[in-house]
């Protein structure tokens, strides 16, 4: 079934205006999800503005909006510890009465690819570690079975390649039953099948990063996966986010109706501040509508 949501990042903008844009987008029946990154140093504009903390900040969105699914788009799982997050998850589940989408990708490694550069910077800053991406690759899978045997079972012992927790508890759980749906950010082979494992939600970065050709490639790769361990395919969902311009909303509405024949069903329209006080009306009725009525 076709979804959209919407992406705010959290930089160089104000709790206060990503209060208004929330708020008017869970009025909004036809936006069904809604989205922060998991950043330190904004990727753009000035190194030294203002960010605010992802999860700190989606805690306080889940309290103050009523309707949408939400998340990160997405965690990036070398930050906190996988029981950490499991616990995090479900404080913020909580606060949302059962409504988050525990968003997660592998997080930076050691590669040559464009945009390294920002990369190595924030994790220079943070204190954080650039792994090979087999380590990266592998640390995920182990998250993604700690946060299930996390938000199932009373109490964890695990001992992994990459983690190991002894005597871990998560009470209170989520609020669903088996906790939050599991959305994986990926693209390369090796984390595909992460995703064909684990995932319930694969997202890719749309039409301003990658050629939709190559979404469809992707796609057919992680098919490959899926029946290579016997998973159907048809349950993973398939989702990508577009960069929309308040001021070119044309452009993103032909990618939609694009990406949809292409089999992405879960659409995220990601806009930067500052937001037009019309924006989720207009995102509505210019990008949304049309897609659902074709």
């Amino acid at each position: 079934m076709l979804s959209f949501g919407i992406k705010t990042n959290p930089v160089h903008t104000t709790y206060q205006d990503l209060l208004r844009v929330w708020q008017a987008a869970d009025a909004a029946p036809l936006i069904e999800h809604a989205w922060l990154w998991d950043h330190f140093l904004p990727l753009y504009g000035p190194v030294d503005g203002p960010i605010l903390e992802g999860w700190t900040l989606l805690s306080a969105l889940a309290a103050r909006t009523e309707r949408l699914d939400l998340g990160l788009m997405v965690t990036n799982n070398r930050v906190r510890p996988p029981a950490v997050l499991a616990k995090i998850a479900s404080t913020v589940d909580q606060l949302a009465n059962g409504r988050l989408v525990l968003g997660i990708g592998v997080g930076g490694t050691r590669m040559a690819r464009p945009g390294q550069e920002l990369a190595e910077r924030e994790y220079a800053a943070y204190g954080l570690d650039l792994v090979p991406p087999a380590d990266g690759i592998a640390a995920l899978a182990e998250t993604c079975v700690l946060l299930r045997r996390m938000w199932t079972e009373s109490v964890v012992d695990f001992t992994g390649t990459q983690y190991a927790v002894t005597g871990a508890y998560c009470e209170p759980k989520p609020v669903r039953p088996g906790g939050p749906p599991i959305l994986i950010g990926a693209w390369g082979r090796r984390a595909l099948r992460v995703v064909a494992e684990h995932a319930d939600i694969w997202n890719v970065p749309g039409p301003h990063h990658n050629s939709i050709d190559y979404l469809r490639e992707r796609s057919r790769v992680l098919d490959e996966h899926c029946a290579a361990i016997g998973r159907d395919p048809a349950s993973v969902v398939r989702s990508t986010q577009l960069v929309v311009r308040p001021d070119d909303l044309a452009t993103p509405r032909a990618a939609v109706f694009e990406l949809v024949d292409s089999g992405f069903t879960h659409l995220v329209l990601n806009v930067g501040a500052p937001f037009p006080d019309d924006l989720v009306p207009r995102l509505v009725g210019e990008i949304i509508e049309p897609a659902l009525a074709r």
